[in-house]
């Protein structure tokens, strides 16, 4: 059996690897599709909204990166200096990508029992609890 440590790398490895193939063509990427979901889910959303939701799963490069791609893209736009918004047309692209990532989601849970999924989960998030209040030790 591999190590803990093995599987949540590997399996973050599989889930941007294939989520991007199964995006391919649609315009976003994993991360670029995390950071569209922050900024419609927060009306008054931020880059500084983005790093701190996202902190986990890139660097401030990378998500600065992403939103720039997203800008350029036309996916959002700044309707004040530091604020995001997603645009008529990208709200419109978000919904259709949601059908893709729906598959996507489907695909990968597959043979896999919600209970399962939970316990997955939760099992994860505890141990990441136990080992980051052991930092402020």
């Amino acid at each position: 059996m591999k190590p803990i440590g093995h599987w949540p790398n590997h399996t973050d490895l599989a889930l941007t690897t294939t989520m991007n193939a199964m995006l391919a063509g649609s315009g976003p990427t994993r991360l670029t599709w995390q950071v569209l979901n922050v900024v419609e889910a927060d009306p008054q959303a931020t880059d500084t909204t983005v790093r701190t939701s996202l902190t986990a799963n890139a660097s401030p490069a990378e998500l600065a990166d992403a939103v720039t791609t997203l800008l350029v893209d036309g996916w959002v736009v700044r309707p004040t200096a530091e604020h995001l918004a997603l645009t008529g047309d990208g709200r419109t692209r978000l919904s259709r990508v949601g059908e893709r990532v729906a598959a996507f989601r489907e695909a990968s849970v597959a043979g896999i029992s919600p209970e399962e999924f939970r316990t997955a989960v939760g099992v994860l998030e505890q141990m990441t609890l136990n080992l980051e209040s052991d930092q402020g030790h």
